[in-house]
């Protein structure tokens, strides 16, 4: 029964297909001879295959590189053919008395369908919400003002007449005009056909819009309408998994076009709408921003130095919506804004910044996310468009459908919550919002820690920033599996809520997470530069503080975020022993912290043969602390210098700057080889000039560093008479026949026992000289120096100095008394100090022609071996208008009594009025140029 049953079914079916072929190929032929059943079967194969040919070549050329798939492809041109052959091999009878058969071919043809018979429209049926709160009202209108007003005189704002009349790349003219991809995303409401219709009306048309379907539940109707419009230009796409608020950016990644605009489905813009924001993207000015009619204005900080929620009541710290018709806030001019809603224009090329970190959440905030990146790592600014009032075609919503209801962004708590989350992040990793570029911050150190060990190590100067008075330190660090918020928190002994709290102590720069599956450091230094050269733009720090040993490519990285602001701020890089020797750094001045780098202090040794103490003076500079500076080091020796010294000084490794030795073919003496062993290359350039008997304490570079940021780099202080930093204290009146003795924490008991002092008597046992009064001694030694001493014209009352003869410090003292010039000495218990003279026989010290008998205990005094900053008064160096001065007999005169005494001999090298006026030199050269008042 199956087998009659089989060749019954395939006879019908062979009969069916002959008969329906014989029909089409025989037509009404009744008179001509019937052909054999085989005959027509291949006739029918091979029509057959005919059409399968025409069709593979149709499916070969949409599978071309060459067409762009992404349009609508356009096949009214073949449904009319097949509805012209239709006709012909399959004639209306023939359908008709086989169409209750099961056919082989069945040909269907489609009706079209118009946007009339699909579209949808939502009503509005309900009103704008208008505040009746006069102080809201008050508050909302002066922060606009106060925006407006700051923008204004700092970057610009212009009407939209104004914006129309500017320069731009594009316009209406085919060859300037630009191509336009619109983005609709579509889920529920019933807006898509509004949409259409105004953009298909838009003076400057399109080039695609591409609507968007994730998980929406009406995506059949969504599809129906974009096929009704039945335009290439308008394409569906659409996925049962829902992309949220950043599938259509993703979507944008595929564009080929010049300029993006994605518009939320609650937007009509007017039909002028892609005109302006093509022309205002086209001009020098808005070409790298992103466009758009609605944004807002993050918070501003509160008289607590705290941040409110974004939808904190009756604040005005809690930001701007910008337009807000509630507080009947309208546009007239373009605003930047932290961040846009609802609608974005921008170049295509910028569309992929807003993947380069991971967003905060992909549940929301696409809005925020875009615009930060922008700004971080583009330097693109966000902002709203001005309006026509009376012409509705220039609005960004041409129905107002969002003003309708005020501040329509999110309002769940949660959601609130997560987004105020999303700004803090924002704003503590660099991004420079409104109330940031309206009150740039000022503080004194920002530190960064790439590890919770470079955290550990650098607590100690960071707890002392924070406890003084008048002082501001933040910290950041690099978050992820480098260093997370919550570890460097508890390594500086911190609650681990200051990672949650809106207000500056902590930055979690969230960088360590961008490495956890890419192996590359470029994504870290990426983020780490974008992230601090934001926050130093926001917080204008005096120094950017690392440990020394820090990463070298992240050290780079910082270098470059540092001099890219141009705000003065200086990277400070400290080797780990030395962060605990530095804490004086925080008493400093806002204003002389940035000239940390500035001074470049250099080591010049004289020797000769004297290998011994040679050795024991290297071995103490060796072990001092430098805090990372380069320190050149230079080695003078005479002619007549041995072979052990030689050995040693070309052996002798320096770390921490160049070295360089220097011999004399003909024997020059001392005044020769102390004066000429140093010559500042520039008014930064600073020299310590040592003999060989002298050994230094380790902290003898920290008490030079710290003399010069306070009393010669800082701005606010201003004393042209220092002209050396000793590392000396004497015990003895040198200056005097009789040679007395001299305690200056007795001297000075009554002001502080261990003040440092002014003192006119210049050191020639350890001292840093200036480069400025360095030159101008040269030349006054030049034109006063004589073979004899008794024959050189300054003659200082009652000073031994005159008598002095093979002594480049007597010269030295002459100049200094004659122009009232001081030098700045230390003062601790013991006389203590950061230099010593050992008093080992040489060219001064035993020598035949020397009268004088010097008892080593009125020379050599201990050094300092602690931390200098414990005997100091308040722990601090004194302001310098409270150091006192003395005289070169050590006796208490003023900074102007100094020089009166000196106008007073009227022994320089140019004559001036005794009574009022000393010399003054061209500081560059040396030269005395004139006499000036005092």
């Amino acid at each position: 029964m199956m087998g009659g049953l089989d060749r019954n079914t395939n006879t019908r079916s062979r009969d069916y297909l002959e008969g329906m072929l014989s029909d089409y190929v025989g037509g009404k032929g009744k008179g001509k001879p019937q052909k054999s059943t085989s005959a027509r079967l291949v006739t029918a194969l091979t029509c057959l295959q005919f059409a399968f040919a025409v069709y593979a070549t149709f499916l070969l050329y949409y599978m071309s590189p060459s067409i762009d798939l992404r349009t609508k492809p356009d096949f009214t041109w073949a449904t009319k053919i097949a509805q012209q052959w239709k006709q012909y091999i399959i004639p209306p009878h023939i359908i008709g008395h086989y169409q209750d058969s099961a056919s082989l071919v069945r040909l269907a043809e489609i009706q079209p369908i118009t946007p009339s018979e699909v579209c949808e429209h939502e009503k509005i049926d309900f009103e704008q919400k208008k505040s009746s709160d006069a102080q809201m009202i008050k508050l909302k209108t002066e922060l606009y003002h106060e925006v407006l007003d700051f923008q204004s005189q700092n970057i610009g704002t212009e009407t939209l007449a104004q914006l129309m009349a500017m320069k731009s790349k594009w316009d209406l003219k085919v060859p300037n005009r630009p191509r336009v991809t619109v983005i609709l995303n579509h889920f529920k409401r019933k807006t898509l056909c509004a949409q259409l219709d105004t953009l298909l009306q838009q003076t400057l048309p399109f080039h695609h819009v591409w609507v968007l379907s994730f998980g929406s539940p009406n995506e059949l109707s969504l599809k129906r309408i974009v096929d009704s419009y039945n335009d290439s230009r308008i394409s569906f796409i659409s996925s049962s998994y829902d992309f949220k608020y950043y599938g259509r950016f993703q979507m944008a990644l595929q564009t080929e076009a010049d300029l993006v605009y994605i518009i939320d489905d609650d937007m009509i813009p007017g039909k002028k709408m892609l005109q302006i924001l093509s022309h205002v993207a086209g001009t020098e000015k808005y070409k790298n921003s992103v466009l758009g009619s609605i944004g807002r204005i993050l918070p501003f900080r509160q008289k607590d130095f705290t941040f409110p929620s974004y939808r904190k009541f009756r604040s005005k710290e809690a930001g701007l919506y910008l337009p807000d018709p509630a507080y009947d806030i309208t546009l007239d001019k373009i605003v930047q804004v932290d961040f846009l809603s609802s609608s974005w224009f921008l170049s295509a090329e910028l569309i992929k910044t807003l993947f380069i970190e991971t967003p905060f959440t992909f549940s929301t905030g696409e809005d925020l996310h875009l615009s930060y990146q922008l700004q971080k790592y583009r330097n693109a600014g966000s902002f709203v468009l001005p309006v026509d009032p009376k012409d509705k075609e220039t609005w960004g919503d041409s129905e107002h459908r969002l003003a309708y209801v005020s501040e329509t962004t999110v309002i769940f708590k949660d959601i609130v919550q997560v987004r105020d989350d999303q700004w803090w992040k924002a704003l503590s990793t660099g991004y420079i919002t409104q109330w940031a570029a309206m009150h740039p911050q000022k503080i004194d150190a920002l530190f960064y820690a790439h590890s919770v060990d470079e955290v550990k190590a650098l607590a100690p100067v960071l707890a002392k920033f924070r406890s003084t008075v008048g002082k501001k330190a933040y910290i950041a660090v690099s978050g992820g599996n480098f260093c997370p918020c919550e570890d460097a928190a508890t390594a500086l002994r911190w609650p681990k809520l200051v990672c949650n709290e809106r207000r500056f102590k902590i930055f979690d720069l969230a960088v360590g997470a961008l490495s956890d599956i890419s192996k590359s450091e470029v994504v870290v230094l990426q983020g780490v530069y974008a992230s601090m050269k934001g926050l130093i733009k926001i917080h204008n720090p005096s120094v950017v503080i690392a440990v020394a040993d820090i990463d070298p490519n992240v050290k780079k990285t910082l270098k470059m975020a540092t001099e890219t602001n141009g705000n003065g701020t200086t990277l400070v890089l400290l080797p780990r022993p030395s962060v605990s020797k530095v804490l004086w750094m925080a008493d400093l001045r806002t204003t002389a912290l940035p000239n940390w780098n500035r001074m470049r202090i250099s080591v010049n040794i004289i020797t000769q043969n004297r290998v011994h103490s040679l050795t024991r003076l290297l071995k103490s500079l060796s072990d001092a602390y430098y805090l990372g500076d380069e320190v050149p080091i230079s080695f003078n020796m005479d002619s007549k210098v041995d072979e052990a010294t030689i050995r040693l000084v070309s052996s002798f490794e320096w770390p921490h700057g160049p070295k360089t030795l220097k011999r004399r073919i003909i024997q020059g003496g001392l005044i020769r080889a102390v004066s000429e062993s140093w010559y500042p290359s520039s008014d930064d350039d600073f020299g310590l000039l040592l003999e060989d008997d002298i050994e230094v304490s380790p902290y003898y570079y920290l008490w030079i560093k710290y003399a010069l940021l306070a009393y010669h780099y800082d701005p606010q202080v201003s004393l042209p008479e220092l002209s050396s930093i000793s590392l000396y204290t004497p015990r003895i009146v040198e200056v005097v026949k009789e040679r007395p003795k001299w305690n200056p924490t007795e001297f000075f008991k009554n002001i502080h026992p261990n003040t440092p002092y002014f003192h006119q008597l210049p050191c020639s046992w350890g001292a840093v000289f200036f480069p400025k009064q360095w030159r101008e001694f040269y030349v006054y030694m030049n034109m006063r120096f004589t073979e004899d001493a008794k024959k050189n014209p300054v003659q200082i009352p009652k000073s031994r100095t005159n008598g002095w003869q093979a002594s480049w410090k007597k010269f030295l003292i002459d100049m200094m008394y004659l122009r009232g010039y001081v030098s700045l000495y230390p003062n601790f218990p013991n006389q203590a100090s950061f230099s010593t003279n050992h008093m080992e026989p040489g060219a001064h010290i035993s020598a035949k022609d020397n009268v004088v008998k010097h008892d080593k205990s009125d020379f050599e005094v201990p050094l300092l071996k602690e931390d200098f900053r414990n005997f100091l008064p308040g722990g601090k160096l004194p302001q310098a208008s409270r150091l006192p001065s003395l005289n070169l007999f050590n006796m208490p005169v003023s900074l102007k009594g100094l020089k009166a005494a000196g106008a007073k001999l009227e022994q320089d090298v140019i004559g001036c009025n005794n009574a009022t006026e000393i010399v003054m030199v061209d500081h560059q050269t040396g030269l005395p140029a004139r006499c000036a008042r005092f």
